[in-house]
């Protein structure tokens, strides 16, 4: 029996197609939940007329990620949502990213200090996404952004990616000329009716920014005399601090609003 060498091998998978390796059965077990995590809770006729494909495929699918946990069925309506076990995949993902690994501590004291959702963004094309959250210990809270994509003109954090740099915007807002001016701004109303975010810009070593904290919370609570006063002084320097971690020299210095 003739058998391939080793280097020979890996040779034919380099110059191979990827495509040519795709499994289909696998291709849709990833497009549910693609769709799951984009949705929230679905039906299975949904998710069939949606995916192309037959109620009895897509049932199959859901009932194996669910006997593994990755999906999670709500007996009254009917419909299918991710469950724990695809957030703790995504969370140990996270963990292992230098972005999250070298901010989250940094988040946890700062939600300590002032007492608000603290989160993590980054910028996915002309949205900003959500992507960690430290919550508020508060019982009156806005509902959890994490997971979420907002415009990255609608509100101050995901202005926070547009003042600094060329990144195809024209023109300019007050968040975006505080955020040039100081390092920080903050809005009312962007993220959603009666919700205040504050948020600060994250440098790399290069200076280009890889993401951004913000403070989320409510209107009544967030106040622009408290904001003012203590809470922007105290979200700049954790940005300043991430971006230090991060390998950024400081370069990029601010007054005070």
């Amino acid at each position: 029996m003739c058998r391939i060498a080793p280097q020979q091998e890996e040779t034919m998978v380099v110059h191979r197609d990827k495509e040519s390796y795709s499994i289909q059965s696998v291709e849709n077990a990833l497009d549910v939940l693609v769709v799951l995590s984009e949705e929230g809770e679905v039906r299975i006729s949904q998710l069939s007329e949606r995916l192309g494909l037959n109620k009895t495929s897509v049932f199959r699918l859901l009932a194996t990620f669910e006997n593994r946990g990755y999906v999670e069925r709500e007996n009254d309506s009917g419909k299918y949502r991710l469950g724990l076990a695809a957030y703790e995949m995504g969370q140990k993902f996270l963990l292992r990213m230098g972005l999250l690994r070298k901010a989250r501590p940094v988040m946890e004291r700062l939600s300590q200090e002032c007492g608000e959702s603290v989160y993590l963004t980054v910028r996915r094309g002309d949205d900003v996404l959500f992507l960690d959250l430290v919550d508020t210990p508060q019982q009156i809270k806005i509902a959890p952004l994490l997971g979420r994509r907002f415009p990255l003109a609608d509100s101050s954090v995901g202005q926070a990616f547009i003042a600094h740099g060329d990144n195809g915007f024209s023109g300019g807002t007050e968040a975006i000329d505080k955020l040039r001016r100081y390092g920080a701004a903050y809005d009312v109303g962007g993220l959603g009716e009666g919700v205040t975010c504050a948020a600060v810009p994250l440098f790399a070593a290069n200076s280009e920014v890889v993401g951004a904290l913000a403070l989320v919370g409510p209107a009544f609570r967030l106040s622009p005399a408290r904001l003012e006063g203590t809470l922007l002084a105290r979200l700049r320097e954790a940005g300043e601090v991430v971006s230090c971690r991060l390998g950024h020299s400081g370069g990029q210095r601010y007054g005070g609003p």
